[in-house]
């Protein structure tokens, strides 16, 4: 069975996006985390599925309308409303997302990674469906924006920590098996 990653970039309070969605400032965009986020992209995942507001982020930095984020691996975007004519490698999911993917972590292979965002994260999480948390934790505070997981209103779940890396710049990658 497949696991699904949340590989997330977030601040130390626990915030992926500022307020308007945007993750352009506050976030350490150069630095050997991101050589190593890239490997990952390239190497770790056999599937990668995101929430709609997480694909259409996607259009400022020059993705078109319908194409695959990631050409390397199949892209699934879970969205009632988008509406138009998708290339190879981009399945727009609009039925039941619960049964979609479990049923998409059902092969074996290598794990699916949860692009966010954090509502759909938290959809994901409400029904036990993610296995991992794999965070980019940048050494700065927001105060409020979009929480890692948005729309979760309490919660106590365990987390055990597989593994850790610190990078010259303060970013720390820590890898969480979630213990429902």
């Amino acid at each position: 069975m497949k696991k699904i990653i949340y590989h997330v970039a977030t601040t130390v309070d626990g915030y992926i996006a500022h307020t308007d969605g945007k993750a352009d400032t506050g976030f350490a965009h150069e630095g050997d985390h991101v050589t190593d986020y890239i490997n990952s992209l390239q190497e770790d995942y056999s599937a990668v599925i995101m929430g709609r507001s997480t694909y259409e982020y996607g259009y400022q930095f020059g993705l078109e309308k319908g194409r695959p984020a990631y050409a390397n691996m199949p892209n699934y975007v879970f969205s009632s409303s988008l509406d138009f004519p998708t290339f190879e490698g981009l399945k727009i999911v609009r039925e039941d997302t619960v049964s979609f993917v479990r049923e998409l972590k059902m092969d074996e292979g290598k794990p699916i990674y949860l692009c966010g965002g954090g509502r759909f994260a938290a959809h994901l999480f409400e029904h036990q469906l993610i296995d991992e948390l794999l965070l980019k934790v940048n050494p700065v505070l927001f105060g409020n924006g979009i929480r890692l997981f948005e729309t979760v209103k309490e919660y106590e779940v365990a987390l055990k920590l597989l593994d850790q890396k610190v990078y010259e710049n303060g970013v720390m990658l820590q890898r969480y098996k979630i213990e429902y």
